[in-house]
């Protein structure tokens, strides 16, 4: 479930989701950082670490449990970066950065977790929705099956209210605590806990009703 649902922001929401403080004058601090990178100024990594490291080290380690796994993460992120811009110029660099860090964290977990379980947020992510996900192990499905699940859940959270959306993508995306969570969107965290929770339940019923056996 967790490849499914944390692997990519869902088509028609705002990337920005469950990113705080991307405004405007971010935006138009990371045209001029990716301005560097197109003409191959080396400083543009550094820029990106200065500004996003932080951001991006929080969500390897929500992932991994290690700071010092994280912050390599990091920098193999910031690598890839390098190799990716030019020519791709994303439109929001911040939340480019931290899926490229996220990816990255959790192909390092499930080679860590092949032979054992835990260490991270990100198992008790995925233990909070097994129920709305159903049994089994999401690893062993087949890609067929991935792919439609992956677009279910797509169409499920373009759907949700902002919200919500919001919450969930941080809590199953990011892997933030249900602290962070709460610390971030201003509430407390019986209120995450209750959003979540339906959130779940709609989740649960939307994936029975689109034929998935939950």
């Amino acid at each position: 479930m967790e490849r499914m649902i944390l692997e990519k922001i869902p088509p028609g929401t705002d990337e920005r989701d469950g990113m705080p403080g991307v405004g405007e004058e971010r935006i138009a601090e990371d045209e001029e950082i990716l301005d560097r990178f197109f003409a191959r100024d080396e400083g543009a990594i550094g820029a990106c670490r200065d500004k996003y490291g932080g951001r991006c080290r929080a969500v390897a380690e929500n992932i991994l449990g290690s700071p010092e796994d994280a912050e390599e993460c990091v920098s193999d992120a910031l690598l890839r970066a390098w190799g990716a811009i030019p020519p791709e110029r994303p439109r929001f660099l911040g939340a480019w950065l931290a899926a490229v860090t996220r990816r990255l964290a959790l192909d390092r977990y499930r080679a860590e977790t092949a032979e054992k379980r835990g260490g991270g947020e990100l198992r008790l992510c995925l233990d909070e929705l097994a129920d709305a996900a159903g049994d089994g192990d999401p690893w062993s499905v087949e890609e067929d099956a991935r792919e439609r699940l992956r677009d279910a859940l797509n169409r499920f959270l373009a759907e949700e209210k902002p919200g919500a959306r919001r919450i969930f993508l941080r809590r199953y995306w990011y892997a933030c605590s249900v602290a962070e969570c709460a610390r971030r969107e201003g509430k407390s965290e019986a209120a995450v806990k209750m959003s979540l929770s339906r959130t779940k339940k709609r989740l649960r019923a939307f994936l029975e009703k689109e034929g998935f056996s939950v």
